[in-house]
């Protein structure tokens, strides 16, 4: 049986906001998962490459700034730079539900706007984690 899904949370581009980060990061380990935190104010170059070293099965990005769309786009164009193609890549944070499908669209398997109850993005991280794809 494989272990808990690894998960890189990360806090893209120049938001210097990381409560709801690290809240997020806290329920996701005390819920199981291995999580590694980036810390803010990262490129999302250095976010891949982490998730590489790391061998993460989800990267999680946490974002404010109104970069969303921006950011998911280069984080997923990071992650198949590196080879990490099989990473599923997440977004949360202030984005307007008509960016939803959008943020789909540029390689995000799901996004958490802001006020998703913790248990739904439990629930949700839970599926993604049981995917085929992530333990083969």
């Amino acid at each position: 049986m494989p272990g808990p899904a690894r998960v890189l949370v990360a806090k893209p581009g120049l938001d210097g906001h990381d409560r709801g980060a690290k809240l997020v990061a806290r329920a996701l380990r005390d819920a199981g998962f291995e999580v590694i935190y980036t810390g803010i104010r990262q490129r999302p170059e250095a976010i891949a490459s982490v998730a590489l070293q790391e061998g993460v099965q989800i990267v999680g990005l946490s974002i404010l700034s109104g970069a969303h769309l921006a950011l998911t786009r280069k984080t997923a164009d990071a992650l198949r730079a590196v080879g990490a193609d099989d990473v599923l890549l997440v977004v949360g944070g202030t984005v307007p539900q008509r960016d939803v499908a959008r943020l789909k669209a540029a390689g995000a398997a799901a996004v958490y706007p802001t006020g998703t109850p913790l248990e739904v993005l439990l629930d949700s991280m839970r599926a993604l984690s049981e995917t085929d794809h992530l333990h083969s």
